[in-house]
């Protein structure tokens, strides 16, 4: 798939905005604060139907102005697939060819991207909630029904939580609906675990050769999904419900005197390890770097397997912080096999024939030139 159209109205810092791409690489060259960022970030919501920098989607309408839109012509092996999204201060609308889309789960998987940006190298050695986000985003996009299951979980989560919170000190809780809300909550969870279960399965079978490619066959990557409960992927889904239901009538008390729940799917881990070491402890900065771009690289196998079609990478601002071996590696990767969207302050020093033979735009101030 690959994007041949972007059109900008009131997004960010562009009041107009009308590109065509180029099917392969395409670079954005400026300053910092010029406005690269916003356009990648437009891609990623006109994919995700949300942004990777903010939860407040107000943010993405220009000052002053009442609404924003991304539009887009996409191409798929099918054919030509018009996207847009339109954003106001009353919430966002999504369109596929045309046609509002009643829910955004149901919009969500037709345009695929793989986005590699400089905080995602905290993807290792960042928070629990970075890399539950990683995975969150990752499914989400190859799998509606996923996003429906982590939805309702969170909603329930939200129930659950409340209960708590009005019981907090109590020696217990008196309340039918709580009873009701816990057992929606871990069938809930179980259908998120063994979903996350598959995909890490997935994950692994990609970003292994990947990674040691890329460290000169010197490093084994074995990625690790760790749910705090203790749950293992071969159990069945009733003895995982059985399992869930023990965890937690074992931590009710705790739960009571904290105001909140304490097992399932909002509070598991993501681990990996490079010849049996925990890299986000023990690793150098260059193998958890390495760790990031093998995970990168890997989504877009992944999602060509289970899509039948490569997503268009966004690799924003993230070459200069790569060394030349790495950066190499990644290039040589892409090259030819998946349409690209680069930004960076400068090509100098990219002594690459995939960032020569790109198109080239030059964005200053809000304004886009070939």
């Amino acid at each position: 798939m690959w994007i041949d159209r972007l059109e900008l109205l009131n997004y960010r810092n562009y009041e107009t905005l009308d590109l065509s791409f180029s099917p392969e690489i395409n670079v954005f060259i400026g300053e910092n604060a010029q406005g690269k960022t916003n356009i990648m970030e437009s891609l990623y919501v006109l994919s995700m139907a949300k942004s990777h920098r903010t939860t407040n989607d107000k943010e993405l309408i220009r000052w002053e102005a009442d609404y924003g839109k991304i539009k887009a012509d996409v191409f798929r092996k099918y054919g030509k697939l018009p996207l847009e999204i339109i954003l106001s201060k009353k919430g966002k609308k999504a369109k596929v060819n045309h046609l509002e889309q009643r829910r955004l789960s149901d919009y969500i998987g037709q345009l695929n991207v793989v986005m590699f940006a400089p905080e995602d190298l905290n993807l290792v050695k960042g928070s629990p909630q970075v890399r539950r986000r990683f995975i969150d985003m990752e499914i989400g996009q190859i799998s509606p029904v996923y996003l429906h299951d982590l939805s309702m979980y969170q909603k329930l989560l939200k129930q659950r939580n409340h209960i708590l919170k009005q019981n907090y000190g109590k020696q217990a809780i008196n309340d039918v609906m709580f009873d009701v809300y816990t057992d929606q909550f871990i069938e809930a969870a179980v259908k998120v675990i063994r979903k996350r279960y598959q995909f890490m399965e997935l994950l692994q079978k990609w970003a292994e050769p990947i990674h040691h490619g890329i460290s000169r066959g010197l490093e084994q990557l074995q990625i690790r999904y760790q749910p705090i409960s203790g749950l293992k992927p071969e159990w069945t889904p009733e003895e995982m419900a059985s399992f869930l239901e023990r965890k937690l009538a074992e931590v009710r008390k705790r739960e009571i005197e904290r105001g909140l729940t304490l097992v399932g799917p909002h509070r598991d881990e993501l681990q990996f390890f490079v010849n049996g070491y925990d890299v986000q402890t023990y690793g150098s900065q260059g193998q958890q770097r390495t760790t990031a771009l093998s995970l990168k690289l890997a989504e877009i196998e992944l999602i060509k397997q289970e899509v039948g079609e490569a997503p268009v990478l966004l690799l924003d601002d993230v070459l200069s912080e790569l060394d030349d071996y790495r950066q190499s590696h990644l290039l040589n990767t892409i090259h030819g096999s998946v349409q690209t969207f680069v930004t960076t302050t400068s090509v100098d020093g990219i002594q690459h024939e995939t960032i020569q033979n790109a198109r080239l735009f030059e964005v200053a101030q809000g304004m886009v030139k070939e």
